[in-house]
């Protein structure tokens, strides 16, 4: 397994296992399966409902002697109607409550949108709040602040373009660890990764294999499939392993973390030997070649009549 390391020598494993999507009754038994498989990074956020569970399958592993703490890196993401200043710590503290532990590895913000606290995913303009009454860099204090306290060891972003990093670190003075985003061989992210890159922020890629499986009102019909791409196939070939692995290990050659989901034992282990896969610069080359800049997760949910919110000053790829 290789690592990402951190200014303060924490090593971030580069591949974990990424828990969008895994249903409650389901992620106990992933997670357990994976640390027996060794797994050591799982990505996690509050949003996804399912903290608790994966509370109990981290708890009952240590308790077990599968692992231990300091073996493991947890990440979580602080959600949209959270954003205020004063918010921050209390949805941290939850987070951890939820996952029976002392300390995040890892905080991230999950979205730059913010909406108001009652509400999980808005349906109306109402039930947003624009960033010109609760700006990011309020939201990034707060998690500056959380990191002080020793709540989490790092802090990052979530679906943040360039502008909005630079944003939040000429107002703070501090910028982000890590920028968690879509990002797969038909999305590359070059100039976010070479912005990064050049920064010292480390870059996480979220939906590595075309999430397929998600929300079927967020699938567009007709959309590229990264499992039916002719170059992707042949390396795979090539290579005697799966074409997800071939995805897989494109992230990791690059020097990004990836967070594929699965709860088959199967498709873990898989999916974990991934990261031990190396690609030669022709391989490589080639891979680059099957960039399409093609978003799966659009963010148009965020975008309602009568907000400001715009795809546009979403992703500011234009900025």
């Amino acid at each position: 397994m290789k690592f990402l390391r951190y200014t303060n020598g924490d090593q971030m494993p580069i591949l974990g296992l990424g828990t969008w999507k895994s249903a409650p009754g389901e992620v106990y038994e992933a997670v357990r399966t994976a640390i027996k498989i060794g797994y050591r990074h799982f990505d996690c956020a509050h949003l996804y409902g399912n903290e608790p569970e994966i509370g109990d399958a981290l708890a009952d592993a240590m308790k077990d002697g599968e692992v231990k703490r300091e073996d493991l890196w947890i990440t979580s993401k602080l959600w949209n109607n959270r954003h205020r200043l004063e918010q921050v710590e209390p949805a941290i503290k939850l987070t951890l409550k939820n996952l029976r532990l002392d300390y995040l590895d890892l905080y991230l913000i999950h979205w730059p949108i913010a909406l108001k606290d009652d509400v999980n995913f808005p349906t109306n303009a109402d039930e947003m709040v624009s960033l010109s009454q609760t700006p990011l860099s309020e939201t990034w204090q707060g998690m500056i602040n959380v990191k002080a306290q020793g709540l989490t060891k790092h802090i990052g972003t979530s679906n943040f373009s360039i502008k909005k990093i630079k944003d939040i670190t000429a107002k703070t003075g501090e910028k982000p660890e890590m920028n968690q985003v879509e990002m797969h061989p038909f999305l590359q992210q070059n100039t976010l990764k070479e912005f990064c890159d050049v920064e010292g922020i480390f870059m996480t890629g979220y939906s590595p294999l075309g999430s397929a499986d998600r929300p079927a009102n967020r699938i567009v019909e007709g959309e590229p499939k990264l499992f039916e791409n002719e170059i992707l196939k042949t390396l795979a070939e090539r290579k005697k392993c799966s074409t997800a692995q071939i995805m897989l290990a494109w992230a990791v050659n690059r020097g990004t973390s990836v967070i594929p989901k699965s709860v088959r034992a199967e498709r873990l282990k898989e999916n974990l030997e991934a990261a031990d896969i190396e690609l030669s610069v022709t391989e490589r080359s080639l891979l680059a070649s099957v960039n399409l800049d093609y978003r799966y997760i659009k963010g148009d949910f965020w975008c309602l009549p009568g907000t400001d919110y715009t795809i546009e000053n979403l992703w500011d790829e234009g900025a």
